[in-house]
């Protein structure tokens, strides 16, 4: 038991080093994951815009819309992330995994 409870305290410290790369990749493939909804709630609520002004609008929108996403999503998962102890991280940061993984074989 004292061998699992140190690896699962090893990985969570390696976790806990390097979770402003994981907190922005777990955005990142949310991102790609919901990319098609937003894109297409997106494109309802400018539908009636005349397709000359509608194509860089939509443009500006997706690229900002994304940026703000990974810049300003990131430090909340960071936070939420920071909050679980070295015996837990480990496998949160798993399940959150595995349940991206799930969400993206149902999708593709």
């Amino acid at each position: 038991m004292d061998l699992v409870l140190d690896l699962l305290a090893t990985v969570s410290r390696w976790s806990r080093s390097n979770l402003s790369e994981i907190s922005l990749a777990l955005v990142g493939c949310l991102l790609v994951l919901f990319g098609a909804d937003i894109k297409g709630w997106i494109e309802g609520r400018i539908s009636s815009l005349a397709g000359a002004l509608r194509v860089p609008v939509m443009a500006l929108l997706c690229t900002i819309g994304s940026g703000a996403a990974l810049i300003y999503a990131t430090p909340w998962v960071i936070r939420g992330l920071s909050q679980f102890n070295n015996y837990s991280l480990a496998p949160v940061l798993l399940v959150v995994l595995i349940l991206i993984g799930v969400v993206a074989d149902r999708r593709g």
